[in-house]
């Protein structure tokens, strides 16, 4: 292991020292010191020499440093001005780093693309997300359409599962749904706590996902097909029914509209949303502009 490799506790707990840094819990600070970690990580990225890189949260660069030598390029959105100094400092020996001190949900991701990695092939998203926010991250990248290849994320491991969770399980939700509408999702590897400075309380799982050209199914209208998604999971153990009776405008005098509308779409009422495929929440969405008097 290469001493200087900022994925280690000796070189983290330096910097540390140098910098007089403290970990800040509101942002979900939490260091990788692990270099095959990191490495794993790339590898499952399939980063090479024409790759421009996104990362989020790089922290003090444990993980930049290790996409600066691979990549043509990274840019790394890091929302902590105390950590600018750091990056600055550990980053020093790479020219082709770009570190913004924005918050990602605010900043302008297309733009930064444009700006600094108009010269590159392909654009990955690689990055340990701060975990109060990975769901809020993930969602603002991916409904923004940007050209963006794939993402290879960490996150907590309940999160994670999440992601690529199928019909029918306890994991499955909208946010499954959302995310598989997007993109393909693979689980890379499960880390545990101990390899961060200091230690999340649960362990985290890495997963790959990988754009599609198209969404996994055709929906007419996206942000209808999304309340619907969401609406359907708002209490798990109720009914598709009732859920969308708490969902939809005037539901009481329009029930029989809502139950002819869900038979239309082949989805009998009875059913709780976790029992409905990708391909059953299109076709619930597809078939709800028909009914003239139904709105959310």
């Amino acid at each position: 292991m290469d001493y200087k490799d900022i994925a280690t506790p000796v070189r983290t707990r330096m910097l540390l020292e140098k910098h007089g840094f403290s970990f800040k819990k509101s942002l979900g600070q939490n260091f990788l010191i692990d270099t095959n970690v990191i490495n794993n990580i790339i590898s499952a990225s399939g980063i090479t020499e024409q790759s421009g890189v996104i990362e989020i949260g790089p922290g003090m660069g444990s993980l930049t440093e290790q996409l600066a030598k691979r990549a043509k390029k990274v840019v790394a959105f890091e929302i902590d001005q105390r950590l600018i100094p750091v990056l600055e400092d550990t980053m020093s020996p790479y020219d082709n780093v770009t570190v913004i001190n924005e918050d990602i949900l605010k900043a302008d991701v297309q733009q930064a693309i444009e700006t600094h990695l108009h010269d590159c092939e392909e654009v990955l998203v690689v990055a340990n997300l701060p975990y109060y926010i990975t769901t809020p991250i993930l969602m603002g990248l991916l409904e923004k359409h940007l050209p963006i290849k794939s993402y290879v994320v960490m996150m907590q491991k309940e999160v994670g599962e999440r992601l690529s969770a199928k019909p029918s399980t306890k994991s499955y939700g909208s946010l499954s749904i959302a995310v598989q509408y997007y993109t393909t999702v693979e689980k890379v590897m499960i880390v545990p706590k101990g390899v961060f400075m200091p230690p999340p309380n649960v362990d985290s799982l890495v997963v790959k996902l990988t754009s599609l050209d198209q969404p996994a199914v055709q929906v007419e209208d996206e942000a209808l097909f999304f309340k619907l998604t969401r609406g359907a999971f708002v209490q798990r153990r109720k009914t598709i029914l009732n859920n969308y009776m708490s969902l939809i405008k005037d539901s009481k005098m329009h029930k029989e509209s809502i139950i002819n509308w869900l038979q239309s779409a082949g989805i009998e009422p009875t059913r709780r949303g976790e029992s409905l495929t990708l391909q059953e929440f299109a076709e619930l969405s597809n078939k709800f502009k028909e009914n003239v008097e139904l709105s959310i």
